[in-house]
Protein backbone atom coordinates (compact mmCIF):
# COMPACT_ATOMS: atom_id res chain seq x y z
CA UNK A 1 0.00 0.00 0.00
CA UNK A 2 3.01 2.24 0.85
CA UNK A 3 4.41 1.54 -2.86
CA UNK A 4 0.71 2.32 -3.90
CA UNK A 5 0.64 5.95 -2.92
CA UNK A 6 4.53 6.22 -3.25
CA UNK A 7 3.69 5.70 -6.82
CA UNK A 8 0.23 7.77 -6.79
CA UNK A 9 2.12 10.68 -5.67
CA UNK A 10 4.74 10.86 -8.32
CA UNK A 11 2.16 10.34 -10.64
CA UNK A 12 0.14 13.34 -9.85
CA UNK A 13 3.12 15.54 -9.36
CA UNK A 14 4.81 14.61 -12.66
CA UNK A 15 0.96 16.04 -14.11
CA UNK A 16 1.72 19.16 -11.75
CA UNK A 17 4.88 19.68 -13.72
CA UNK A 18 3.38 18.90 -16.59
CA UNK A 19 0.81 21.30 -16.20
CA UNK A 20 3.20 24.26 -15.44
CA UNK A 21 5.47 23.52 -18.44
CA UNK A 22 1.92 24.23 -20.81
CA UNK A 23 1.04 26.94 -18.77
CA UNK A 24 4.51 28.54 -19.15
CA UNK A 25 5.14 27.56 -22.94
CA UNK A 26 1.43 29.43 -23.53
CA UNK A 27 2.42 32.74 -21.56
CA UNK A 28 5.56 32.80 -23.30
CA UNK A 29 3.47 32.33 -27.04
CA UNK A 30 0.90 35.13 -26.23
CA UNK A 31 2.90 37.29 -24.58
CA UNK A 32 5.57 37.03 -27.74
CA UNK A 33 2.31 37.53 -30.21
CA UNK A 34 0.54 40.66 -28.04
CA UNK A 35 4.00 42.44 -28.14
CA UNK A 36 4.69 41.87 -31.81
CA UNK A 37 0.63 43.45 -32.52
CA UNK A 38 1.24 46.37 -30.09
CA UNK A 39 4.54 46.81 -31.98
CA UNK A 40 2.89 47.03 -35.06
CA UNK A 41 -0.11 48.56 -34.31
CA UNK A 42 2.21 51.29 -32.90
CA UNK A 43 4.87 51.76 -36.12
CA UNK A 44 1.32 51.79 -38.14
CA UNK A 45 0.09 54.75 -36.38
CA UNK A 46 3.29 57.28 -35.56
CA UNK A 47 6.02 56.01 -37.45
CA UNK A 48 4.68 56.02 -40.90
CA UNK A 49 7.47 55.36 -43.66
CA UNK A 50 7.79 55.77 -46.89
CA UNK A 51 7.72 53.03 -49.26
CA UNK A 52 10.95 53.57 -51.26
CA UNK A 53 12.82 54.26 -47.66
CA UNK A 54 11.17 51.09 -46.45
CA UNK A 55 13.78 48.56 -47.40
CA UNK A 56 16.58 50.62 -46.03
CA UNK A 57 14.49 51.49 -42.99
CA UNK A 58 13.69 47.58 -42.07
CA UNK A 59 17.72 46.50 -42.97
CA UNK A 60 18.65 49.64 -40.43
CA UNK A 61 16.45 48.09 -37.59
CA UNK A 62 17.42 44.89 -38.01
CA UNK A 63 20.72 46.17 -37.59
CA UNK A 64 20.11 48.46 -34.90
CA UNK A 65 18.12 45.37 -33.14
CA UNK A 66 20.98 42.85 -33.43
CA UNK A 67 23.82 45.30 -31.86
CA UNK A 68 21.81 45.90 -29.29
CA UNK A 69 21.53 42.51 -28.22
CA UNK A 70 25.31 41.74 -28.93
CA UNK A 71 25.68 44.90 -26.53
CA UNK A 72 23.39 43.60 -24.15
CA UNK A 73 25.03 40.01 -23.77
CA UNK A 74 28.52 40.61 -23.66
CA UNK A 75 29.65 43.75 -22.96
CA UNK A 76 29.97 46.27 -20.51
CA UNK A 77 26.73 47.35 -19.98
CA UNK A 78 26.58 50.39 -17.48
CA UNK A 79 26.69 48.87 -14.07
CA UNK A 80 23.85 51.09 -12.85
CA UNK A 81 21.29 49.64 -14.47
CA UNK A 82 20.71 46.43 -13.54
CA UNK A 83 20.54 47.33 -10.06
CA UNK A 84 17.85 50.15 -11.06
CA UNK A 85 16.22 47.40 -12.85
CA UNK A 86 15.94 45.14 -9.41
CA UNK A 87 14.07 48.02 -7.49
CA UNK A 88 11.49 48.87 -10.17
CA UNK A 89 10.21 45.22 -9.84
CA UNK A 90 7.42 44.69 -7.50
CA UNK A 91 8.93 41.30 -6.36
CA UNK A 92 12.91 40.35 -6.65
CA UNK A 93 13.07 36.49 -5.89
CA UNK A 94 15.37 36.29 -3.14
CA UNK A 95 16.68 32.15 -4.41
CA UNK A 96 16.56 32.06 -8.42
CA UNK A 97 17.73 28.21 -10.13
CA UNK A 98 19.63 27.80 -13.61
CA UNK A 99 18.54 24.78 -14.42
CA UNK A 100 20.36 23.40 -17.90
CA UNK A 101 18.47 20.69 -20.12
CA UNK A 102 20.16 20.95 -22.50
CA UNK A 103 23.32 18.74 -24.21
CA UNK A 104 25.62 21.13 -24.79
CA UNK A 105 27.10 24.04 -21.83
CA UNK A 106 28.08 26.91 -22.23
CA UNK A 107 30.02 28.58 -19.13
CA UNK A 108 30.50 31.54 -20.93
CA UNK A 109 26.66 32.60 -20.94
CA UNK A 110 25.60 30.78 -17.14
CA UNK A 111 28.60 32.45 -15.98
CA UNK A 112 26.82 35.53 -17.35
CA UNK A 113 23.63 34.92 -15.77
CA UNK A 114 25.15 34.47 -12.29
CA UNK A 115 26.32 38.08 -12.63
CA UNK A 116 23.22 39.50 -13.87
CA UNK A 117 21.04 38.00 -11.49
CA UNK A 118 23.13 39.37 -8.10
CA UNK A 119 23.96 42.97 -9.66
CA UNK A 120 20.34 43.18 -9.89
CA UNK A 121 20.48 42.07 -6.30
CA UNK A 122 19.09 38.07 -6.12
CA UNK A 123 20.85 36.79 -3.11
CA UNK A 124 21.05 33.38 -3.72
CA UNK A 125 21.62 31.64 -7.41
CA UNK A 126 21.66 28.39 -7.78
CA UNK A 127 23.30 26.54 -11.05
CA UNK A 128 22.28 23.03 -12.01
CA UNK A 129 22.24 20.05 -14.31
CA UNK A 130 21.56 16.83 -14.43
CA UNK A 131 24.50 15.44 -15.39
CA UNK A 132 26.30 17.74 -12.50
CA UNK A 133 28.92 18.81 -15.07
CA UNK A 134 29.01 21.98 -13.12
CA UNK A 135 29.31 20.82 -10.15
CA UNK A 136 32.34 19.08 -11.15
CA UNK A 137 34.03 21.77 -12.85
CA UNK A 138 32.98 24.34 -10.92
CA UNK A 139 36.81 26.01 -10.64
CA UNK A 140 36.36 26.32 -14.30
CA UNK A 141 32.58 28.29 -13.67
CA UNK A 142 34.11 30.45 -11.12
CA UNK A 143 36.99 31.40 -13.29
CA UNK A 144 34.11 32.22 -16.13
CA UNK A 145 32.30 34.34 -13.60
CA UNK A 146 34.94 36.37 -12.46
CA UNK A 147 36.13 37.06 -16.27
CA UNK A 148 32.18 38.32 -16.97
CA UNK A 149 32.39 40.20 -13.64
CA UNK A 150 35.09 42.48 -15.66
CA UNK A 151 32.99 42.60 -18.80
CA UNK A 152 29.23 42.96 -17.71
CA UNK A 153 29.73 44.90 -14.57
CA UNK A 154 33.73 47.11 -14.59
CA UNK A 155 34.00 48.92 -12.11
CA UNK A 156 31.45 47.49 -10.01
CA UNK A 157 33.18 43.95 -9.79
CA UNK A 158 34.58 44.27 -6.54
CA UNK A 159 31.24 44.23 -4.63
CA UNK A 160 30.32 40.90 -6.52
CA UNK A 161 33.82 39.19 -6.13
CA UNK A 162 33.46 35.26 -6.00
CA UNK A 163 35.33 33.34 -3.23
CA UNK A 164 35.52 29.07 -3.72
CA UNK A 165 34.67 27.24 -0.33
CA UNK A 166 35.33 23.78 -0.58
CA UNK A 167 33.34 21.08 2.16
CA UNK A 168 33.24 17.71 2.58
CA UNK A 169 29.59 17.92 1.50
CA UNK A 170 29.66 20.42 -1.10
CA UNK A 171 30.95 23.15 -2.93
CA UNK A 172 29.78 26.78 -3.50
CA UNK A 173 30.30 30.32 -3.70
CA UNK A 174 30.25 33.34 -1.57
CA UNK A 175 30.00 36.96 -3.30
CA UNK A 176 30.68 39.74 -1.14
CA UNK A 177 29.20 37.94 1.96
CA UNK A 178 25.83 38.17 1.24
CA UNK A 179 24.82 37.04 -2.61
CA UNK A 180 25.60 33.11 -2.62
CA UNK A 181 26.10 31.11 -5.72
CA UNK A 182 25.40 27.00 -5.19
CA UNK A 183 26.68 24.35 -7.84
CA UNK A 184 24.04 21.38 -7.71
CA UNK A 185 23.95 18.46 -8.96
CA UNK A 186 20.97 15.54 -8.91
CA UNK A 187 22.93 13.97 -6.11
CA UNK A 188 22.01 17.18 -3.93
CA UNK A 189 18.26 16.37 -4.53
CA UNK A 190 16.99 12.98 -4.24
CA UNK A 191 20.57 11.69 -2.75
CA UNK A 192 19.93 14.98 0.61
CA UNK A 193 16.27 13.26 1.24
CA UNK A 194 17.63 9.30 1.19
CA UNK A 195 20.01 10.63 3.80
CA UNK A 196 17.92 12.56 6.08
CA UNK A 197 15.69 9.15 6.35
CA UNK A 198 18.66 7.26 6.89
CA UNK A 199 19.58 9.76 9.75
CA UNK A 200 15.96 9.63 11.24
CA UNK A 201 15.90 5.71 10.90
CA UNK A 202 19.01 5.48 12.58
CA UNK A 203 17.85 7.69 15.50
CA UNK A 204 14.69 5.37 15.96
CA UNK A 205 16.87 2.44 16.14
CA UNK A 206 19.51 4.12 18.58
CA UNK A 207 15.97 5.09 20.67
CA UNK A 208 16.58 8.33 20.15
CA UNK A 209 13.64 9.50 19.43
CA UNK A 210 10.17 7.45 18.53
CA UNK A 211 8.57 6.09 15.51
CA UNK A 212 5.32 8.21 16.21
CA UNK A 213 7.93 11.58 17.35
CA UNK A 214 8.71 10.94 12.70
CA UNK A 215 6.65 14.03 10.80
CA UNK A 216 6.97 15.82 7.87
CA UNK A 217 8.14 18.81 9.59
CA UNK A 218 10.86 17.25 10.94
CA UNK A 219 12.20 15.79 7.98
CA UNK A 220 11.90 18.81 6.59
CA UNK A 221 14.05 20.64 9.42
CA UNK A 222 16.72 17.70 8.62
CA UNK A 223 16.73 18.62 4.65
CA UNK A 224 17.15 22.42 5.36
CA UNK A 225 20.04 22.20 7.86
CA UNK A 226 21.55 20.05 5.12
CA UNK A 227 21.33 23.36 2.30
CA UNK A 228 21.46 26.41 4.37
CA UNK A 229 19.70 28.19 2.05
CA UNK A 230 16.39 29.18 1.42
CA UNK A 231 13.73 27.51 -1.01
CA UNK A 232 13.89 28.79 -5.06
CA UNK A 233 11.12 31.42 -5.76
CA UNK A 234 11.92 31.21 -9.31
CA UNK A 235 13.76 28.42 -11.66
CA UNK A 236 14.31 29.55 -15.06
CA UNK A 237 14.63 26.30 -17.24
CA UNK A 238 16.63 26.35 -20.30
CA UNK A 239 16.11 23.72 -22.97
CA UNK A 240 13.19 21.45 -24.80
CA UNK A 241 12.85 18.91 -21.95
CA UNK A 242 9.65 19.78 -20.10
CA UNK A 243 11.19 17.74 -16.65
CA UNK A 244 12.79 19.44 -13.41
CA UNK A 245 15.38 17.09 -13.82
CA UNK A 246 15.38 16.52 -10.03
CA UNK A 247 16.22 19.93 -9.32
CA UNK A 248 16.32 19.80 -5.44
CA UNK A 249 12.66 17.93 -5.45
CA UNK A 250 11.62 18.68 -1.59
CA UNK A 251 12.55 22.55 -2.37
CA UNK A 252 10.56 23.45 -4.95
CA UNK A 253 6.97 22.82 -4.05
CA UNK A 254 6.33 26.93 -4.02
CA UNK A 255 8.55 27.47 -7.05
CA UNK A 256 7.73 29.07 -10.01
CA UNK A 257 9.28 27.87 -13.40
CA UNK A 258 10.01 29.79 -16.27
CA UNK A 259 10.97 28.30 -19.37
CA UNK A 260 13.42 29.90 -21.62
CA UNK A 261 14.57 28.27 -25.24
CA UNK A 262 18.08 27.62 -24.79
CA UNK A 263 21.12 29.25 -22.36
CA UNK A 264 22.99 30.09 -25.20
CA UNK A 265 23.13 32.97 -26.16
CA UNK A 266 21.15 34.27 -23.83
CA UNK A 267 21.07 38.21 -23.12
CA UNK A 268 20.56 40.49 -20.20
CA UNK A 269 16.80 41.60 -21.97
CA UNK A 270 15.98 37.79 -21.92
CA UNK A 271 16.48 37.68 -17.86
CA UNK A 272 15.20 40.47 -17.04
CA UNK A 273 11.85 39.69 -18.92
CA UNK A 274 11.73 36.90 -16.74
CA UNK A 275 11.85 38.49 -13.37
CA UNK A 276 9.48 41.01 -14.85
CA UNK A 277 7.26 37.78 -15.37
CA UNK A 278 7.98 36.37 -12.09
CA UNK A 279 6.79 40.38 -10.18
CA UNK A 280 3.50 40.04 -11.67
CA UNK A 281 2.41 36.15 -11.46
CA UNK A 282 0.56 35.86 -8.62
CA UNK A 283 0.92 32.83 -6.20
CA UNK A 284 -1.86 31.38 -4.97
CA UNK A 285 0.03 29.05 -2.59
CA UNK A 286 -2.18 26.36 -2.60
CA UNK A 287 -5.38 28.44 -2.03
Amino acid sequence: MVLLYGLLWRFLLFLVHVKRAAVAWMRVRLRSWRVRLWERTIAALFLPVSVSEFPNYQKKTTLNQNANRLSGNRTGTNPSRPLADGKALEKLPVHVGLMVAEEELSYTDIASLVVWCMAIGVSYVSVYDNNGVFQKNSSHLQEEILRQQQKLVGADESKHSVELLNTDQDQHFVVSCRPMLKVLSPEDGKHSIVQAARKLCHSVENKERSSKDISVSMLDDLLRESKNIPDPELVVKFGPVNSTLGFLPWHIRLTEFISLPSHRNVSYEDLLGVLQRYSSCQQRLGQ
